[in-house]
């Protein structure tokens, strides 16, 4: 099954969100999944007062607050858009009953999950064993796009290196 045509059969609405706009701040429950129909978001934590990127959204992403998509409570995740956005709000009812009505649905969703979840899990080998060589590398094979969607202070902060060490890998 192929997400935009998932998204687009889905009821939704449309928001729209301008650069530096949050889209959800620590402290709120936000249980929507947005469709990423044009720009970019980031995820974060704050961290002492730092910022810490755990994940990037572009065109064609979906992007959740996962932690409150699932229990519905409170989260410490921001979302902010790094350019203008267009997203589709998909309600978690609304999705829920997208799940119900078909096994494949739900069968969809677990190979959605399975796959953040491993893309998650290499991720955070990559920044406790790996140099910063190493993850460039890594994530330059994984997700080339990335690099022309996001700009590279937050790709610095994602990879957990400073914006002159990345600039430093990009040239050599």
């Amino acid at each position: 099954m192929e997400l935009s045509s998932v998204i687009s059969g889905l009821p939704h609405s449309v928001i729209m969100l301008e650069r530096n706009e949050y889209l959800k701040v620590k402290g709120s429950a936000d249980t929507n999944i947005y469709f990423i129909e044009s720009g970019s978001l980031r995820a974060f934590v704050l961290d002492d007062c730092e910022e810490q990127i755990i994940r990037f959204g572009y065109t064609g992403n979906i992007i959740v607050s996962l932690d409150s998509f699932l229990t519905e409570r409170p989260s410490d995740f921001y979302i902010q858009a790094i350019k203008k956005c267009e997203l589709k709000v998909i309600t978690k009812r609304d999705f829920k009953l997208f799940l119900d009505r078909d096994k494949s649905h739900q069968s969809w969703w677990i190979s959605v999950l399975e796959e953040l979840v491993l893309q998650q899990m290499e991720r955070e080998v990559d920044i406790l064993t790996t140099s910063p060589k190493e993850r460039y590398n890594r994530i330059l094979k994984r997700s080339p796009r990335l690099f022309q969607e996001i700009p590279n202070r937050y790709i610095a902060n994602y990879l957990r290196m400073s914006p002159e060490t990345l600039s430093r890998l990009k040239k050599s």
